[in-house]
């Protein structure tokens, strides 16, 4: 088959692939299953999709469809070829404004979407937990919710047309049909025309309309997906007297890319929301009484009405992000709901809240009811959104498994159905997990389940089976919107009966004779307890590590934290700074979920000994820039960067480390030997001659910029003006950490900081410390780092406490205390207590200012604009606030932060060759457009010496530390 893929891509204008490592990345979704494709496609045009069509046909092989890979239930796993359109299938193509329609491809993300929308008063309704990477085509096949559905609809509700390539390769064209063109396209000699005969003999009879209608979920419950949507086609006035037209995107909404390949999407829009809106958040004291109060709730004009538990509210406790999100959350509820109205004034808002918060108040079934208005509702959304992410966050193999978490009733059935849901899980011991869709009667219910356990996987099947019963029984859905595929796709002849389960294989069939378009998902299903993401009973593979991932129970689970929810795959413009590769190249593989699964695939099934020993794992980690984001964005924690470190390792001790790594690596002993000849190593490195042949013999950028060699160390600077700086007024003692950036190359932000701090009265005590090792870590010397780890430790662990706290400057360097030292020092109970004592120098001056030890008043009153931006390790690990609030103690001081993620430096990422043009296509996204913005009299600042590097080579502009800045704002 080799020789013909090979062929095969010759023959396309974008791109195939079927190495092991992108086969490998592709073989799972957010869904529990894993299957190896034969090769993955990334098509370019219509033209390479009709090439794969046909490949698919000559070879009896299916095609696999796939946005961003976010699908719950297997929609996106196969044995073929997976067909991503997220790489080029992207253009919005027309918008409709008077008619309130527009035309994207599938690839376009949803949130995009809105964010081209607005200025234009109009937005695509339906809107998923996933909506800053989830992609329109994705949602058509789900035919997606979430959270606004109880006002906007669903998907398939706003699809007015698809172009499509049929099985045949044939160019077709669905959308409203009025009852005479629906007649005239039966007599079509074409694939097209049959499809339409074959539908309309199919449902012309009245027995069998009616059987569908009496099979099929309650025609009130609008989230439903129970197999293909044929009770939705014979609404139209063909089959009655309705004067609905007939529209086929009704029936390719939700098919999961089974019956046809759509290329183009024209969709109806809505208007804006109204402006103003308040969130009514009610507290429960036990599930029941908050489902009691659903429908209570109900009564009211809400746009949202969303429902957590305990469980996952727990679970965003550990999660940085999260944390920061849970200020409305008032004590330790089991449940809460989340009720939003809107209106066009502040007051109307005010008022439907107060009418909502009287009638909860009478119902006396919560015991506490905050009310939220403007970034507060935010907060809260975010925090709601993360919650099927969070659940990764569970340590061990026990996880929440995707299987019964869609189902839909409703809503005057929701309480029974859940009070019968909880005894049937109380049967199986079970405390499942509630994230719900409330409002519209649908909730996210998940057993907890070791799915590597094949006693656990029998579960798994005797749940499923047994609350498609009760969903059976009320007439519900099983899949409320996350669709059938491989999980739910086996119960829909039992739900629906085997008559309308026969009429879904024949439309299929008509369809789709040669089965080539995504195999397995919704009829002749693939068994829904078979390629599973684990090996059941597997023998655990032994993998000893340097460093301790122990709080993971280990490196390979803390790989399998990840459970593809794509929170990696978001785009600059939505914030944060995961992953700053991918928001370059687009490619899967330079995802934070890419490189956590890719590890745990040859973790799992290498023959090696050493199981790091793989080029893939090489190729995958290659553009990870050490950002620390996936620490705090991503939901399940997944540290990347701590998996790259040791994966470099391992690596190298099988393959040896190359000259310009050590160069990087030791780049400290070689500024340490460079400083007593300045005058010469900064000739050397300035100079256009030498610094082409450095750069050249080290496979350096040559259009970096080299960082030169200060003329005194730090720690000499310190020593020679140490008796100018005696106090005799002390506010506390503290101890600098001399960082090796700063005792070398930026030594002046290091006097900044000493002759700062000791104007506000503060004991600076620097002392003999050892480097940081952060060259080490971020090249994978990981024994350098540990030894380095060990020795500072040891320097600390007697002098560092709450009253003599360590303060450092260089975020990379000073947070290492924070971070990998307590996973590599030996002693790791210092380490921690050290870690709690530990500060970047604008935390540290931000906790004093709250203190009242340092004032406003100590600083000029001169006027003057700033622009700030922060390192990657401080928005993981840290926070920006504090440079803010730094930055804006002199009162006439304007500051803002730059909304930027990673800048693209990343240490020694951006001065090599190979990772140049990432490097500037990351800065290029908002951080230097934001400086090329400003003018040449607002002061530029960043804190990391990567940072300002990338800065100066980006732009031209000097970026000055915030500590300088505000050193020489003193007055």
């Amino acid at each position: 088959m080799e020789k013909h893929l090979d062929v095969l891509k010759s023959n396309l204008s974008g791109e195939l692939y079927f190495d092991d490592l992108m086969k490998s990345l592709y073989a799972t979704d957010a869904s529990v299953y894993r299957m190896i494709p034969l090769a993955v496609a990334y098509p370019k045009d219509k033209e390479d999709i009709k090439t794969l069509i046909q490949f698919a046909k000559q070879y009896k092989i299916t095609l696999i469809p796939r946005t961003a890979g976010t699908s719950l239930a297997g929609q996106c796993v196969g044995k073929g070829i997976v067909v991503d359109v997220s790489k080029y299938f992207t253009e919005i193509l027309n918008l409709d404004i008077k008619n309130q329609t527009i035309t994207v491809q599938p690839g376009v993300v949803r949130d995009a979407l809105n964010n081209y929308l607005k200025p234009y008063g109009l937005f695509f309704g339906p809107n998923t937990s996933t909506s800053n990477r989830c992609m329109i085509g994705g949602m058509v096949g789900n035919n997606s919710s979430g959270t606004t559905s109880i006002k906007y609809g669903v998907t398939r509700d706003k699809v007015l047309e698809l172009h499509t390539i049929l099985s045949d390769g044939s160019e077709v064209v669905f959308g409203e049909l009025s009852k005479e063109s629906f007649l005239q396209k039966i007599n079509d000699n074409s694939l097209e025309g049959y499809i339409y005969k074959t539908i309309y003999s199919e449902f012309i009879s009245k027995d069998v309309q009616n059987q569908i209608m009496e099979g099929f979920p309650k025609p009130e419950i609008h989230r439903r997906n129970t197999g293909y949507a044929i009770d939705e086609l014979i609404k139209s006035e063909v089959f009655t007297d309705s004067t609905e037209t007939f529209n086929m995107c009704k029936l390719l909404s939700g098919s999961e890319g089974t019956l046809a390949f759509t290329t183009q999407i024209t969709l109806r829009l809505d208007k804006l929301p109204p402006n103003e809106s308040v969130m009514v958040m009610p507290h429960f004291e036990s599930i029941a009484s908050c489902l009691s109060a659903v429908e209570l709730s109900m009564q009211h004009n809400l746009f949202t009405c969303e429902m957590m538990d305990k469980t996952i509210l727990d679970c965003t406790k550990h999660n940085k992000t999260q944390q920061e999100n849970r200020t409305c959350i008032i004590g330790d509820p089991k449940a809460i709901l989340m009720c939003e109205v809107r209106a066009n004034t502040k007051e109307d808002a005010k008022a439907q809240a107060e009418i909502l918060l009287k009638s909860i108040n009478d119902s006396k079934l919560s015991y506490a009811i905050p009310v939220l208005i403007g970034e507060e509702i935010n907060k809260a959304m975010e925090l709601r959104k993360a919650g099927l992410g969070l659940l990764g966050n569970i340590v061990g193999d026990k996880k929440s498994a995707a299987c019964i978490e869609d189902t839909a009733v409703a809503l005057p059935d929701l309480a029974n159905y859940i009070s019968e849901f909880t005894q049937l899980m109380k049967g199986y011991d079970q405390e499942a997990v509630y994230y719900a869709h409330a409002g519209a009667g649908e909730l996210h219910l998940r057993p907890i389940l070791n799915l590597k356990k094949a006693d656990d996987i029998v579960l798994f099947r005797k749940i499923t089976t047994d609350v498609a019963h009760l969903v059976k029984k009320y007439r519900g859905s099983m899949s409320g919107e996350h669709g059938d595929g491989i999980v739910r796709a086996e119960f829909i002849e039992m739900l629906i009966g085997t008559s309308n389960y026969n009429i879904l294989k024949r439309i299929k069939k008509v369809f789709d004779a040669d089965n080539i378009f995504n195999q397995g998902k919704i009829v002749d299903a693939f068994s829904m307890d078979a390629s599973l993401r684990y090996e059941v009973d597997r023998k655990e593979p032994k993998v000893e590590t340097l460093m301790d991932f122990s709080s993971s129970l280990g490196i390979l689970r803390e790989a399998e934290k990840c459970n593809g929810s794509g929170d990696c795959r978001k785009l600059p413009e939505f914030g944060g700074t995961m992953c700053p590769s991918y928001r370059a190249t687009r490619n899967e593989k330079d995802t934070t979920r890419a490189r956590a699964n890719a590890l745990r695939e040859f973790l799992t099934h290498s023959d090696k000994p050493n199981r790091f020993n793989h080029q893939e794992l090489k190729d995958v980690f290659d553009l990870c820039l050490n950002c620390k984001a996936c620490s705090s964005e991503c939901p399940s924690s997944v540290n990347v960067a701590h998996l790259k470190a040791e994966f470099l390792y391992q690596y190298q001790k099988e393959n040896g480390v190359s000259l310009r790594t050590k160069l990087f690596a030791y780049n400290n002993q070689l500024n340490q030997f460079g400083s007593h000849f300045t005058g010469l190593s900064n000739f050397i490195l300035s100079n256009t001659v030498t610094a082409s042949i450095l750069k050249k013999s080290f496979r350096i950028a040559k259009e970096r910029s080299l960082p030169l060699v200060s003329n005194k160390s730090l720690y000499n600077s310190i020593q020679y003006i140490g008796n100018k700086l005696v106090k005799s007024i002390v506010i506390k003692t503290i101890y600098l950490f001399n960082d090796e950036f700063t005792n070398h190359l930026d030594t002046q932000i290091g006097v900044d900081a000493v002759e700062l701090l000791t104007a506000l009265n503060y004991e600076i005590k620097v002392v003999k410390n050892a480097e940081s090792g952060r060259a080490f870590l971020s090249k994978g010397l990981l024994q350098k780092a540990k030894n380095l780890a060990n020795k500072n430790v040891a320097i600390f662990k007697d002098v560092i406490s709450e009253a003599t706290p360590l303060v450092g400057i260089e975020p990379s360097a000073i947070l290492s205390f924070k971070d990998e030292y307590i996973k590599l020092a030996d002693d790791k109970i210092s380490a921690k207590a050290i870690a709690q004592n530990t500060f970047l120098i604008e935390e540290f001056i931000q906790n004093e200012i709250e203190l009242g030890h340092i004032k406003p008043e100590q600083f000029t009153k001169e006027v003057k604009t700033i622009k700030f931006h922060g390192h990657c390790h401080q928005k993981a690990l840290s926070n920006q606030l504090s440079s803010f609030s730094v930055l804006n103690l002199p009162k006439n001081y304007q500051v803002t932060i730059i909304p930027s993620g990673c800048c693209g430096m990343a240490g020694s990422f951006g001065y090599e060759k190979e990772h140049y043009e990432v490097s500037m296509q990351i800065g290029e996204q908002t951080l230097f457009p934001a400086i090329r913005k400003a003018s040449e009299d607002v002061i530029i600042s960043a804190n990391g010496i990567s940072c300002r590097h990338q800065i100066k080579d980006g732009t031209r502009r000097e970026a000055k530390h915030p500590i300088s800045i505000l050193r020489d704002a003193l007055i």
